[in-house]
Formats: C-alpha cells, structure tokens, sequence
C-alpha cells in the first residue's frame, strides 16, 4: 500500500483523475471478479483521496495570492492618494 500510493503521488493530477475515471468506468461495467473489484476500488479511493488533496492545497494556494494581490491593490490606492 505504500508502495502504491509513492507512485499515485508521482502522477500528475490529470493522470489520477483519468485512472480514476478508468476504474469507475470498470466497476460501473460490472465484468470484474469481486476480488478485482476490491483492488480497483481500494485504488480508486486512494486516487481520490490523493485529487482531493491537491485541490484543497491549489484552492488555499488560490486564496493565499487573491490575498496578496488584494493587498497590493491596497498599498497602490493609499500611494495614489498620499501623492
């Protein structure tokens, strides 16, 4: 398991969300052997876990430069105005 989440960390965020949809789409499909199924699953869950991460970190990175960026428009207005 660990071994295996190394590498879903390796993919890029647009590979795990297609090997994601490639696993839905299989066990959507029903043709898999119930073991099968639980491996595909435990991966799914796993690149799940592993998308929902990456987009809290890019939402708070968001978040943290529409700060600055508002902050900078900030000081900019005050020059203006003390000139």
């Amino acid at each position: 398991m660990i071994n295996e989440q190394r590498m879903i960390e390796e993919l890029s965020f647009r590979e795990a969300m297609a090997e994601l949809e490639g696993i839905v789409e299989m066990l959507e499909g029903n043709t898999l052997e119930l073991e099968e199924s639980l491996v595909r699953y435990e991966r799914g869950i796993a690149l799940l876990t592993s998308l929902q991460r990456r987009l809290t970190a890019a939402e708070q990175k968001v978040e943290v430069l529409m700060g600055e960026l508002s902050g900078a428009l900030d000081d900019e207005a005050r020059d203006v105005t003390l000139s």
